[in-house]
């Protein structure tokens, strides 16, 4: 984890949010994330509240709604689940327009999208605002499993390189006339996706051997210990404490 790496979620900044610890950031989002989830479904209105707070660290952070929105895609293959639910539930069923629709499969639907909706801005929101590296070490600062960090990390980082080395073969079979268009073509591509694993593999039998001859034996060196203060503590704090009280009110209204 000692070399920088940045990743296409991350957006240059030098806004207060991008100042705080990461390790206070990851524990407040994963605050927030709860406490959206434990919130009933029935309180629609507290959904829309925890909206304007992830908008309102948005703009502390300066992140453009376009940037934030636009990573938002990610939750498209949930959002199709979700609208199937309604058609697909049991139970009493209302009727919108022509369709006959389940009044569970509704309140269902609503429960995923707008949690996942939230947990996902909440999730890209971190993301935009730390640094890979950054989260790497909050997670190690929070005292996560060391093996577990040293497993992301390295999923991450060799992950862009595999997806290079994709990106090369599929350049030199373009180069020599290669296109894939039928079944019969799928030969082609099997013995490139078996290339592509031999080539991983001995890469990262090279890595292993280049580390463990720089001294490895199954620890990372820890780069920065820094503690974060009170006063970070108390601005990262603001997030979930702030959802808790809509919770709060959510469960008593």
């Amino acid at each position: 984890m000692g070399a920088g790496h940045a990743h296409k979620l991350y957006r240059h900044g030098h806004s207060p949010v991008h100042a705080l610890p990461p390790h206070c950031k990851i524990a407040a989002v994963f605050c927030f994330v709860l406490i959206v989830v434990s919130t009933p479904r029935e309180a629609v209105w507290a959904f829309g509240l925890y909206a304007l707070l992830i908008a309102a660290v948005a703009g502390v952070a300066r992140i453009p709604a376009g940037f934030l929105l636009k990573r938002l895609l990610i939750e498209v293959p949930f959002v199709a689940f979700a609208v199937l639910m309604p058609f697909v539930a049991e139970g009493p069923r209302v009727q919108v327009g022509w369709l006959s629709l389940s009044v569970s499969g509704l309140w269902g639907a609503w429960n995923i999208l707008a949690k996942g909706t939230l947990g996902v801005a909440a999730s890209v929101l971190l993301a935009s605002t730390t640094e890979l590296r950054e989260l790497l070490l909050g997670l190690q600062r929070l005292r996560m499993p060391p093996l577990l960090v040293q497993i992301a990390s390295f999923m991450i980082r060799y992950g862009d390189v595999i997806t290079d080395e994709m990106r090369r073969m599929r350049i030199a079979r373009l180069s020599r006339g290669f296109e894939a268009r039928g079944v019969r073509h799928w030969g082609v591509l099997a013995k490139s996706a078996g290339a592509l694993f031999i080539r991983s593999y001995e890469r990262g039998e090279r890595v292993h051997l280049a580390m463990v001859s720089r001294g490895y034996t199954g620890t990372m060196p820890v780069l920065s210990d820094a503690a974060a203060g009170r006063a970070q503590w108390t601005r990262a704090a603001l997030l979930p404490l702030s959802a808790l009280a809509v919770c709060l009110l959510g469960w008593t209204l």
